[in-house]
């Protein structure tokens, strides 16, 4: 195992686990004192994950939600970005483990002085992961990809489909967890198959496609006030989508989903593509970190840290995002939503203690503002809880549109949403329609241009 340690003279380090919402935040938060930030993340680009469900159903392109982590950083003199993937931490000699770097190395490890981990979290497929090969995620690009993939490849097969049931079994479509995401990720597929692609099919007719949105609460978007929650499923039922609330889904295959109602009793229901955003699990990070440190984690694998987001016996170590829970300074556990928000500010009060620390000023514990929440349902279709200012319809989808825009990373990329938002709204059309998974079989060799064979 080589060592990688790179320590200027003079210099703090910190190294910051995670390229998200609160790992680059802390990143960002940091330039110009007097520090060396390193950078790990096993991809080189962040993402903004509130949209990712419109890279799934087309109305988005990857890059347009995604900005390189370097480019982000190119004007920080005192960042670096390292690609690779952490396995390890050894709190002890203040070290972390890397893997899979892109030198096609052996095992590397990188010192620090200060180690901040955001290494936020993935769906919760509840001891089924088994479950994800036929009801991938939304947490990540690549699932994003795969789901898009599927969808649009279901309304191909049913235009070729003769059996009626068959045809109806690829034009089911199951959304699996009513929270924000599964709530949006519902309300685009309903629009996708009765506004965008009804007119590019001749024998499959779209508009009778069933979206199902399965719920084990007894109402969708739980975070919310019932009122918003009542409108959202009210404006859901106009687009089409089928509400399953009290519903679990128990089975997933390839041709169906397994579903236990209220009563009890389960029912299969043929389709063809089912999508997963039910609960959240800490990433694995967190369980290694806790491990390393002697500290617990809760049910959900988030391990605990203290008011300052450090844990417990290592001050030098910080641990933040959807990854962590809070203990206040009297043994409350502080519940806190796996919001984008949170991360943000808890990244932003990561680089704030730091300085401080190097200052040798106190800071407060930290504290989490709500600033509310939002979640769009279809077009002109929203609902947002805004400091207890209650907004549905168009006003809350305006809102919505703001928010996002703000948070988006890079003025290029707000800039091409905004007009690829636009251009959909007027034409009801989404331009990022391919399928790009790889073939299931591989295509028949095909002869050389120029052989006179072909």
């Amino acid at each position: 195992m080589t060592n990688a340690t790179h320590r200027p003279r003079g210099r703090h380090r910190v190294l910051v686990v995670g390229g998200g919402f609160a790992g680059l935040r802390a990143v960002r938060g940091l330039g110009g004192a007097p520090v060396e930030v390193t950078l790990v993340d096993r991809q080189n680009f962040t993402l903004f994950q509130p949209l990712v469900y419109q890279v799934a159903t087309g109305a988005l392109s990857p890059a347009e939600i995604a900005a390189p982590l370097r480019s982000i950083l190119r004007k920080q003199r005192n960042a670096r970005v390292v690609l690779a993937e952490v396995t390890g931490f050894d709190l002890e000699h203040r070290k972390v483990v890397l893997e899979h770097l892109p030198n096609q190395r052996g095992g590397t490890t990188l010192g620090y002085d200060t180690l901040i981990v955001a290494g936020g979290s993935r769906y919760n497929y509840f001891g089924h992961d088994e479950w994800q090969a036929d009801a991938p995620e939304l947490k990540s690009l690549a699932g994003a990809l795969d789901i898009r993939s599927r969808i649009l490849a279901a309304f191909e097969a049913a235009e070729l489909e003769t059996d009626p049931a068959l045809r109806q079994a690829w034009l089911t479509f199951v959304v699996v967890g009513a929270g924000p995401t599964g709530v949006e990720m519902a309300g685009q597929i309903a629009e996708l198959a009765r506004d965008v692609v009804r007119a590019d099919f001749r024998s499959a007719d779209t508009r009778t496609a069933r979206v199902l949105l399965v719920e084990a609460a007894n109402r969708m978007l739980m975070s919310f006030p019932a009122p918003l929650s009542h409108k959202a499923t009210s404006a859901l039922e106009r687009l089409g989508v089928t509400p399953m609330l009290n519903h679990t889904v128990v089975g997933v295959a390839d041709d169906s989903v397994a579903i236990r109602g209220p009563d009890g009793e389960v029912a299969e229901t043929p389709a063809r593509t089912a999508i997963w955003a039910a609960g959240v699990t800490a990433s694995e990070l967190a369980a290694r970190l806790a491990e390393a440190a002697g500290a617990e984690v809760d049910r959900s694998g988030r391990v605990t840290v203290g008011p300052d987001l450090s844990l417990p016996g290592h001050p030098e170590v910080l641990a933040l995002g959807d990854m962590v829970r809070v203990r206040r300074a009297d043994g409350a556990i502080v519940p806190l939503p796996g919001l984008a928000p949170v991360a943000l500010q808890q990244g932003r009060y990561a680089a704030r203690l730091v300085r401080d620390r190097l200052l040798g000023r106190p800071t407060r514990p930290f504290r989490y503002v709500d600033k509310g929440d939002l979640a769009t349902i279809g077009r002109s279709k929203a609902v947002a809880d805004v400091k207890g200012l209650h907004l549905s319809g168009f006003a809350a989808w305006v809102t919505w549109l703001v928010v996002h825009l703000f948070y988006l990373i890079g003025f290029q990329n707000r800039m091409l949403v905004l007009i690829r938002w636009t251009v959909s709204f007027a034409t009801r059309g989404r331009g990022a329609r391919l399928i790009v998974r790889p073939p299931e079989h591989p295509p028949a060799t095909t002869p050389p241009i120029g052989d006179p064979k072909a």
